[in-house]
C-alpha cells in the first residue's frame, strides 16, 4: 500500500512514536502546536481586563470561539469552553439537571455512553434509565421511545460510540425526545472533527483533542434549552465554567479545527480504507470477533475481540513489535475492567484490541503502521495464545 501523504511533510508530532495506532487523544496537529507557541506571546493577558493587552486577548478569544462555533453549527453565544471534554460533559449534565429539576422521572441514556457520563448520572439523585443497544451497538429505538416520557428531565445519546465506532440514530431519537419536550444531550467527543457534525441535538459536547487540538472541552447549549449554570454563580463562561479559559489553548483548538475540517473528506476516505484493512485481517483469523457496525460507523475506530487471550497480552506483544494500540474500553482502560460497551452489545468482553487512527497530519506513517499490523496480527494472536497454552 502506498504511503499516505502528509499536509506538512517532515512536521509530524509523533517523532519517536513508532506505529501509532492509538490516538485517544492524539498528538497536536503541527499547525496547532505552532499556534499555541505563538499565542503564548501575544494572548497571555486576562481577556476580561480593560487594558490593551486584555482587549487584544479578548478579541482573539472571540474570534477563536466563533471559528469553533461555526464548525459545530452553533452561534458563538451558544458555546462555552472548558478545561477538558470530560469537564464539559459533566457541566452539561449538571446544567440540565438543575434546569429540569421539576421533572420527576429519571434521566434516560443509552447503555453504551461514555463511562464518565454514566458514572456521573449514577451518582445523581435518580438512577438513570439505561436503554439497551443491538448487537452492533446502536440504541434500540423502540426501547428508547418507551423510556422517554413527559416527566423525563433530559436524555443522553452519543453521536457515535468511542469504542466500536457505531453511529447512533440521532434523528429518530430526537424526534422522540422533542415530542415530549425533553432536551437531548449529544456526546460528540468521539466524532467531532472526524465525522459529520450532528445537527440533531439541544446540547452538544465536543473535545478539541479529537480534531488534533489541545485539551479543551466545548459545550453547545441551543438557545431556548432550559438549563441552569453553576450555583453559587461563577464569573467564567457565562456561569458554566468554574475556571477561566486559557486563550492560547482556545486559539490552538480553533487553528486545528480549521485545518482538520478542510481535510476531513480526504481524511475520512483514507481512514475508512485503513480500518477496512484491519477489520478484514482480524475477521480472517479463527475465533476473532470484529465488533461494531461494518458500514454506519466512524471512519477511524476499530475494535475486535480475540478468544482465549486477554487484550493486554496482545497489546503488549504488539508494543514489543513497535505498534501502539489499546485494549479494554476506550473510556475505562485505566481500570482494566471489562468493557461495558461490549457487554451491552452481547460481545466478548475479554481479549479486546482497539484502534483509534490518528490524523494523517500527525502520523504520516500510519498507513505503513496499519500494513505492519495486518501482516503481523495472525502471528501475534498465535504467539499470545501459545504463550497462554490456548
Amino acid at each position: 500500500m502506498a504511503r499516505e501523504s502528509d499536509s506538512s511533510p517532515g512536521t509530524s508530532t509523533t517523532k519517536g512514536v513508532v506505529g501509532l495506532l492509538d490516538a485517544s487523544p492524539g498528538p497536536l496537529r503541527p499547525e496547532a502546536r505552532e499556534m499555541l507557541s505563538s499565542a503564548l506571546s501575544v494572548a497571555w493577558a486576562d481577556p476580561t481586563a480593560r487594558h490593551a493587552a486584555g482587549r487584544h486577548a479578548r478579541a482573539l478569544l472571540d474570534h477563536a470561539r466563533a471559528v469553533i462555533a461555526d464548525g459545530l453549527g452553533a452561534r458563538p453565544d451558544e458555546v462555552t469552553l472548558h478545561a477538558s471534554g470530560d469537564q464539559a460533559a459533566r457541566t452539561a449534565l449538571l446544567a440540565l439537571g438543575r434546569g429540569r429539576r421539576r421533572r420527576t422521572a429519571a434521566p434516560v441514556a443509552s447503555a453504551v455512553e461514555h463511562s464518565v457520563l454514566l458514572r456521573h448520572l449514577a451518582a445523581g439523585d435518580r438512577e438513570p434509565t439505561l436503554v439497551p443497544v443491538d448487537a452492533l451497538g446502536a440504541v434500540d429505538l423502540a426501547a428508547w421511545e418507551e423510556a422517554v416520557g413527559e416527566e423525563t428531565p433530559f436524555a443522553v445519546l452519543q453521536s457515535a460510540n468511542q469504542e466500536v465506532g457505531t453511529r447512533q440514530p440521532l434523528a429518530a431519537a430526537r424526534r422522540v425526545t422533542s415530542a415530549h419536550g425533553v432536551p437531548l444531550l449529544v456526546d460528540a467527543r468521539a466524532s467531532a472533527g472526524r465525522d459529520e457534525v450532528p445537527g440533531e441535538h439541544d446540547v452538544l459536547v465536543a473535545d478539541a483533542t479529537g480534531w488534533g487540538g489541545p485539551r479543551l472541552g466545548v459545550l453547545v447549549v441551543r438557545t431556548g434549552t432550559r438549563v441552569a449554570p453553576h450555583h453559587p454563580p461563577s464569573p467564567h463562561e457565562g456561569g458554566y465554567a468554574l475556571d477561566p479559559v486559557d486563550v492560547p489553548t482556545v486559539l490552538a483548538a480553533a487553528e486545528a479545527w480549521q485545518h482538520t475540517a478542510a481535510q476531513r473528506a480526504d481524511e475520512e476516505v483514507q481512514a475508512r480504507r485503513l480500518v477496512a484493512r484491519v477489520r478484514a485481517a482480524a475477521a480472517s483469523l479463527p475465533e476473532v470477533d470484529v465488533v461494531g457496525d461494518p458500514e454506519d460507523r466512524l471512519p477511524h475506530v476499530c475494535t475486535f475481540s480475540v478468544l482465549y487471550v486477554d487484550g493486554e497480552t496482545i497489546v503488549d506483544e504488539l508494543a514489543r513489535r513497535g505498534l501502539a494500540v489499546a485494549s479494554g474500553s476506550a473510556c475505562t482502560a485505566d481500570t482494566l475492567e471489562p468493557s461495558h460497551v461490549l457487554a451491552a452489545m452481547g460481545a466478548l468482553t475479554q481479549g479486546n484490541v482497539r484502534l483509534t487512527l490518528p490524523l494523517a497530519a500527525v502520523a504520516p506513517d500510519r498507513a505503513t503502521s496499519v500494513e505492519r499490523l495486518v501482516t503481523e496480527l495472525g502471528d501475534v494472536v498465535a504467539t499470545c495464545r501459545a504463550r497462554l497454552g490456548a
